[in-house]
């Protein structure tokens, strides 16, 4: 066997044009969420003189991902490069929902047990989970943000279930 990579013919139904479909997509999904914040920031009062407005770093932020895009476009095109890859949603996907876990249990079930919750939602999201240190991790982290939060930084946050209070 030798060290020298093998290219593997890739059939693509993408045009022959495209000759970095990863580049090419990336920039376009670059330049639609540019395209985004410059219509969500169209309302805003822009740059008048030399005072600056509300609308004027959205849309100079906006300006400059859609060149970057643009850019990263123009790679796809007149560069090799890597094809598309099957995207993991399984990691995404369970961050997302640790997100909401944590954003429904904080009023009812407190900090501690929505904290703990979230942590071990979003551990969901990997195949390399391995259980007994994600559940040591996670009491931790929970004990750390018990102290950090009401003490260290003074926020009023309920740490335990509201039925355990009264």
């Amino acid at each position: 066997m030798t060290d020298t990579q093998h290219s593997v013919a890739h059939k693509s139904i993408l045009p022959a044009w495209i000759r970095g479909p990863q580049d090419f997509f990336g920039g376009i999904a670059l330049m639609l969420i540019a395209l985004f914040a410059l219509w969500a920031s169209s309302d805003l009062q822009g740059m008048q003189g030399f005072s600056f407005g509300a609308g004027t770093a959205p849309r100079m932020f906006g300006y400059l991902l859609l060149a970057l895009g643009a850019g990263i476009t123009a790679v796809g095109v007149f560069t090799e490069g890597p094809h598309l890859q099957v995207y993991a949603w399984r990691g995404p996907l369970f961050v997302m929902l640790a997100i909401v876990v944590f954003a429904l249990c904080i009023r009812p079930m407190g900090m501690i047990f929505s904290a703990m919750a979230s942590f071990m939602v979003a551990a969901i999201g990997s195949h390399e989970t391995q259980w007994k240190e994600t559940f040591i991790v996670g009491v931790c982290l929970t004990a750390f943000c018990a102290l950090l939060f009401p003490y260290a930084l003074g926020l009023p946050l309920q740490m335990l279930p509201t039925f355990l209070i009264r």
